[in-house]
């Protein structure tokens, strides 16, 4: 079983299963990570929903180019969790099953395609504290232990 990271669903609401593909970054002693600009800067590992036809490794590839500009390598399955979130840009409340990667970055080839990203990078301990969700600080804090 998939362990459920942060708060538990609202059992008034309908969620959408929303399986998505992320990432962590290392670039030297440091993470590459996504800024997400809206009402507040939202920090968070680069990756996203898997489209309808794609697979996880596709998806993963394509989100951290639309996010980030960079390419990867050698992606490695470190696990999952599960999350339960309100979803803006799709005005809905889905169940996120992120399963999360580390790969090498290998070079940036442009600047983030997807409206309002941007990247940073941090020291493990400040993406730690940064991060927006309990379960990318989780994985982030074990990878970097």
């Amino acid at each position: 079983m998939i362990p459920r990271i942060g708060p538990a669903p609202d059992a008034t609401r309908r969620y959408v299963l929303r399986p998505g593909a992320y990432v962590i970054l290392p670039l030297g002693q440091h993470v590459l990570l996504t800024v997400q600009h809206g009402q507040t800067a939202d920090i968070q590992l680069p990756g996203g929903g898997i489209d309808p036809g794609e697979s996880l490794l596709q998806a993963l590839h394509r989100e951290v180019i639309e996010e980030t500009g960079w390419r990867i390598a050698y992606p490695r399955r470190l696990g999952a969790f599960r999350r339960f979130a309100y979803m803006p840009e799709y005005e809905k409340w889905a169940e996120k099953l992120c399963h999360v990667f580390v790969a090498r970055p290998v070079r940036q080839i442009s600047e983030p395609t997807e409206p309002d990203h941007g990247t940073i990078v941090l020291s493990p301990s400040e993406a730690v504290e940064t991060l927006g969700n309990d379960g990318d600080r989780l994985f982030v804090s074990n990878y970097f232990r």
